[in-house]
């Protein structure tokens, strides 16, 4: 998952930067307003955690531009900002959560978990396609009553894919969901990644089109290897 950090706290952001891509995320980190902008028009997120106290202009007035352009972006607010006005103002303007500093990491997590959960229109913590069931919180996939445990690279390529089956995502895209701004990675990580999964999984899980990419299929793979 490739999340849009807006804070311009150099501590702050650092902290949550490192604390977010130790769970598996991909952070790209945007200190000004105008910045934040430019990146939600030329990149894809999953989730923006918003600031509002910007150097350049409010976060309130970012999202009121972003949600007029009908980006519908899932949005958290992180700020100081804790009265009830505040939080009022901050729904209003199209944000799904509002979380006030100072919060654990771990609370932020568990809200970052049930806001997909929403987006992707589920209540339930785990996701599950044709008996594959993953399980966002341990990054373990069971399929026929075994569980593998998957690397925080691996389950964000699988969960690209379980999100979207049949259509293949170019190894571009999938690059995309696993590497922010300033992570390096070498040209094969992304072929390393799938076929770790395939050995897990089985080879009938992931398919390729040259030239176009990976994908799972819409029917059901048949059996583990």
């Amino acid at each position: 998952m490739k999340l849009l950090l807006v804070e311009d706290d150099e501590m702050v952001g650092e902290s949550l930067q490192k604390g977010l891509k130790a769970e598996g995320y991909s952070v790209d980190w945007a200190m000004k307003a105008e910045d934040a902008s430019f990146a939600l028009e030329t990149n894809s997120y999953d989730i923006m955690l918003l600031d509002l106290g910007l150097p350049d202009y409010s976060g309130l007035v970012l999202l009121r531009v972003v949600r007029q352009k009908h980006n519908q972006i899932p949005t958290i607010i992180l700020t100081a900002k804790d009265s009830i006005q505040d939080r009022v103002e901050g729904l209003d303007a199209g944000s799904d959560d509002y979380l006030v500093k100072p919060f654990s990491l771990d609370e932020l997590l568990a809200r970052l978990r049930a806001l997909l959960r929403r987006k992707r229109g589920s209540a339930e913590p785990l996701l599950e396609y044709n008996g594959l069931i993953l399980n966002p919180k341990t990054f373990e996939a069971t399929l026929h009553h075994q569980t593998f445990k998957l690397s925080t690279k691996e389950f964000a390529i699988l969960m690209a894919l379980v999100e979207t089956p049949g259509a293949p995502l170019s190894k571009a895209q999938l690059e995309e969901k696993l590497y922010g701004w300033d992570d390096s990675n070498q040209s094969n990580t992304i072929e390393v990644f799938i076929h770790s999964l395939r050995k897990k999984l089985g080879q009938g899980w992931i398919k390729n089109i040259r030239g176009l990419g990976y994908f799972i299929p819409k029917d059901t793979p048949k059996g583990l290897h």
